[in-house]
Parts: structure tokens; C-alpha cells; sequence
């Protein structure tokens, strides 16, 4: 069987089933799962399918959300990158605001011990990685708290993003572009979003290049309210480009 056909049969499974998983389409079309991976990556650049954690799912589900162990085992070694990167971005005895992602999340860890900043966040797992920091004065932003992403959200958390100011927001998205601008499954949490980057004067957005092109849901913004993107190198040169014309974001990739 060839490339093409294989492919179009991976579609007509993940359209029929709701999703594919990696080692069950190797058994089946006695290929490697790194072949299958190639396929998976091929159907999610044509917009075809969205590749999740061991699988992918049809791209017409734009109110799927991974939960928090997917996401944070998903590209592990590009959120890395990503995170090491966005340490230069860190503002010097300043504020900074830590949206909710695994990948902010990635951040957080890094932050040096001895670092001496203000930081807030919606966040309860950022929140926890940072409490023992003696230099950071840290400020959990309250609210209902999101299963799914154990973040904040609703009137409180809105509130108090309203009444602060940051140097610098690192934000999270699901999905991102140029046409669609930034993108989330839930409303609630696509709000919260919104107001952390209204809260900040300057807007680093980290996101692994698989989001690229994604599209859900709820929208927060567009691809203009991002001063810089850091990515991955997966992200071509002329998508690059693109995103650098479009909106006037610098990008970054690593």
C-alpha cells in the first residue's frame, strides 16, 4: 500500500471511530509507528486530522481538549526548548503573569531560585512549582477552578486581572494563526486568557509548533496581541514568515 492510500485509510478509520492510535494502525498496516507517525504528521499539516498524545483525532472536533497528563507528556522535549528560550524573557525584578499551559508550566520549573520576581497566576499547578521560591512574591488568582486544567476561571479571576498591570504575560494558546488568531476549547477559560493579555504590556506566547493552523472554539485574541511567539523548529520558514508580515509578531524558533 502506498503513502497516499494509507493515509486516506487513516482518515476513514479516525472519521468512523473518533480517534487513531499510533501502534494499533502499525499492526494493522504492518508498518513501523514511525512510519505511521509520518502519516499522522502529513494528515495534521493538511489540516486533515489533529495528532494528540499516542494518536490523532479528526480535525472537525474543535471543542477537543487533552487533559492535563496528555499535554504535559506531548512534545516533551519542544516545550523544553521552548521554555529554556522564554528564561531570556524574564523581566528583572519585574511582574510577569503565567497563564495556564503546559508549556508556561515548563517555565515555571526553570525559573532560577534565586530569581526575584512578581508573579500571578490562575494557575494551581504553576502556583505550586512556585511557592517555594524565596525571591518571588506570588499572587494565585482565584476562581472556579477547571477540572481539565486545574486553572482559574469566571468573574473572580477576571476581576482580578482588571486590576493589575504586568510587565509581561506568558500565555498559552491551543491553537494559533495567522487568520484565526489565538484559540482555546473553553469559553471560560478563552476569557481569562483574554484578560491576562490585556493585563500585560508586553505578550510572549509559547506554543509548540503543532498548534500552528489549529483552530477551537473560543477565541481570545489575534495573532497581533503577541509580541513574540517562541516555537519549535518544526514551524517552516515561510509559515514563519508568514506570521511575522501578518500580525508584526516577532517569532522565534528553537
Amino acid at each position: 500500500m502506498y503513502a497516499p492510500e494509507r493515509q486516506q485509510e487513516i482518515l476513514r478509520l479516525a472519521r468512523d471511530g473518533g480517534r487513531v492510535d499510533v501502534l494499533s494502525l502499525a499492526e494493522q498496516f504492518q508498518v513501523t509507528a514511525e512510519t505511521v507517525r509520518r502519516d499522522l504528521k502529513a494528515l495534521d499539516r493538511a489540516g486533515l486530522l489533529r495528532r494528540v498524545h499516542g494518536g490523532a483525532i479528526p480535525a472537525g472536533r474543535l471543542d477537543f481538549e487533552p487533559d492535563l497528563t496528555e499535554r504535559e507528556s506531548t512534545h516533551a522535549d519542544e516545550k523544553d526548548r521552548i521554555a529554556k528560550a522564554a528564561l531570556a524573557e524574564l523581566p528583572a525584578e519585574g511582574t510577569l503573569i503565567l497563564d495556564a499551559g503546559s508549556t508556561v508550566a515548563r517555565l515555571a520549573a526553570a525559573i532560577p531560585l534565586d530569581a526575584t520576581l512578581t508573579v500571578v497566576t490562575h494557575s494551581l499547578p504553576i502556583a505550586a512549582r512556585l511557592a517555594d521560591h524565596p525571591g518571588i512574591q506570588l499572587h494565585l488568582v482565584g476562581g472556579r477552578v477547571r477540572h481539565r486544567t486545574r486553572a482559574a476561571v469566571d468573574a473572580w479571576a477576571l476581576r482580578a486581572y482588571g486590576e493589575i498591570r504586568a510587565d509581561v504575560a506568558f500565555v498559552a494558546a491551543n491553537g494559533f494563526s495567522a487568520e484565526r488568531g489565538l484559540t482555546t476549547p473553553d469559553l471560560a477559560e478563552a476569557a481569562v486568557k483574554r484578560a491576562a493579555v490585556e493585563a500585560a504590556r508586553r505578550v510572549v506566547l509559547l506554543a509548540d509548533s503543532t498548534k500552528h493552523g489549529q483552530e477551537h472554539f473560543a477565541r481570545f485574541g489575534d495573532l497581533g496581541d503577541v509580541d513574540l511567539l517562541i516555537t519549535d523548529s518544526g514551524l517552516s520558514p515561510e509559515d514563519v514568515t508568514s506570521l511575522e508580515h501578518s500580525g508584526g509578531t516577532e517569532v522565534l524558533c528553537v
